[in-house]
């Protein structure tokens, strides 16, 4: 969640990520040539990731998210593995990915993955990929090697 000086920032974001993507989530992962998985038990939505190709060695991990009566109990790693092995079996080399300062719990999932920091930014300009509005951003990568 936003915090309250940042909300009008963030409603601008989920506005622009619906209509560039989530609102024709299999037309834009299908035209970058990457795929979106769900994981579902229950017949319940339980989690979710995208994986975005950048180039022919980097392929970016988008959208990841758990439920969050769903959180803690290992699933985002599970996620993380399956997105891992999808990607080294496509021949990717380098899973790549960010997240913001908003998502403390993303930050140390990563960070005790072993996906090395390759740089922080303050985005300043909104995209479907991240807030703007001056909010931290952390870029992460990890050899599939």
């Amino acid at each position: 969640m936003a915090p309250a000086d940042r909300r009008e920032t963030f409603e601008r974001y989920i506005a622009m990520s619906l209509d560039e993507e989530i609102d024709r989530i299999e037309a834009y992962y299908a035209e970058a040539g990457g795929w979106f998985r769900l994981a579902v038990e229950g017949g319940m939505l339980r989690g979710m990731y995208g994986l975005e190709p950048q180039d022919d060695a980097r392929i970016e991990l988008r959208r990841m998210y758990v439920a969050p009566d769903f959180q803690r109990r290992g699933l985002a790693r599970k996620m993380l593995l399956d997105a891992e092995r999808h990607a080294r079996a496509k021949g990717y080399r380098w899973l790549v990915l960010s997240t913001s300062e908003l998502q403390q719990a993303a930050l140390a999932l990563y960070r005790s993955t072993g996906f090395d920091l390759t740089r922080e930014e303050t985005a300043e300009t909104a995209s479907n990929k991240t807030i703007g509005g001056g909010i931290r951003r952390f870029h992460f990568e990890k050899p599939l090697i």
